[in-house]
């Protein structure tokens, strides 16, 4: 009878013994804390951000384990639903997102730097939405459009005038589609191609260029 009780206090305290390194294998850091994306942007062009992602994911961890071992709770796979476990689990889902934020644009980052992109050309598109490239045709059609204003004639064009900016012009009504020959020179068929094009955008057709008929030019 004896054997058997030690037989079964030997079983109890295996059982026991077993039961005890599962849940700290459960909750051993190296098996329970979210561990840092390897693919992530380490030269992102904002450190901070980096900075950020590791500090977010070392408070989920801390968080985590603190929650167990001070209060039993069990962040990840909750056994209850009283106030504090409900509690306690929001607030661990709501570092789980702040670290995955900065993880999804580290991840990001890595991707465009894959596709052969800087730092520079990524700020860039995360700020305006925009490549290096759109955003360098949409500098130079800013730097043409301030040129022709500067051009622009304070009076009225005549018939026979020719200058830069009549050329400039002629350039543009082509563009739009009217067939006109580009000489620098406002003539009869200059002035129509204009009538035309301002009454197709709503504006008085009288073939006189004016600050709001160049700005539809040059879109």
């Amino acid at each position: 009878m004896k054997k058997i009780l030690l037989f079964i206090l030997a079983v109890i305290i295996l059982i026991f013994g077993y039961s005890q390194y599962k849940e700290y294998q459960r909750f051993h850091p190296e098996n329970a804390n979210i561990k840092a994306s390897e693919n992530i942007d380490l030269n992102y062009h904002s450190q901070e951000t980096v900075y950020n992602y590791y500090d977010a994911l070392e408070a989920v961890n801390n968080y985590m384990q603190m929650q167990w071992s001070a209060n039993s709770i069990d962040v990840r796979s909750p056994e209850n639903d009283d106030a504090e476990t409900t509690l306690a689990v929001l607030e661990y889902g709501r570092k789980v997102a702040k670290a995955n934020y900065y993880k999804a644009i580290l991840e990001a980052s890595k991707t465009f730097k894959n596709k052969g992109l800087t730092n520079e050309e990524i700020k860039l598109f995360e700020i305006k939405g925009v490549s290096i490239t759109e955003h360098n045709k949409e500098e130079m059609s800013l730097k043409e459009k301030q040129l022709l204003l500067n051009m622009m004639p304070q009076k009225a064009l005549y018939s026979g005038e020719k200058s830069a900016f009549i050329y400039e012009m002629q350039k543009l009504l082509v563009k739009k589609g009217y067939d006109i020959s580009v000489d620098g020179v406002y003539q009869t068929i200059t002035s129509e191609a204009l009538k035309g094009f301002e009454e197709k955008n709503n504006l008085f057709p009288d073939g006189k260029i004016d600050l709001k008929t160049l700005d539809l030019l040059l879109k």
